[in-house]
């Protein structure tokens, strides 16, 4: 993704859910829109899903991963270890390197000059570390994009 224009969008904002579709642009003009982030409020914990669809709408074999947080976290940032559910399945995919991600998002307060969402994925194994962290300028809207595939 170095270097490819990404966007996301608040596709759907309730007060148990939050889905964000989040594109890639690709080489050839169009975009890939496999890709939906889905935050949904518990009791006292919020929960980070990844929903990967293929162009024709059907789940790809790597979905529905994420993580849930394990405090309260604050009104600008939450941290999202990964659950066991998708322990599970990286480990089915041969993903093992990815059984230590922990996700956040990071949300500037609102009138903040220059605001942001961020997210961000973070591997604590030493041998397997990662560190990808994307912003999003929300200072600036842009047109809604096409939906998410599927959608």
């Amino acid at each position: 993704m170095r270097d490819k224009k990404m966007l996301m969008h608040v596709a759907e904002c309730g007060p148990s859910k939050i889905e964000i579709p989040f594109h890639v642009a690709l080489d050839d003009g169009d975009w890939d829109r496999s890709r939906t982030w889905i935050i949904t409020r518990n009791d006292e914990t919020l929960t980070l899903k990844h929903r990967h669809l293929h162009q024709d709408g059907t789940p790809d074999d790597i979905t529905n991963y994420g993580g849930t947080s394990i405090n309260r976290g604050t009104d600008q940032e939450q941290a999202f270890p990964v659950d066991q559910e998708s322990i599970t399945l990286f480990r089915e995919q041969g993903l093992d390197q990815s059984i230590t991600n922990i996700w956040s998002l990071e949300l500037s307060p609102p009138g903040t000059p220059k605001a942001i969402f961020a997210y961000q994925l973070k591997r604590t194994d030493p041998e397997q570390s990662r560190n990808f962290r994307v912003e999003f300028d929300l200072s600036s809207p842009l047109d809604e994009p096409p939906p998410a595939w599927g959608q």
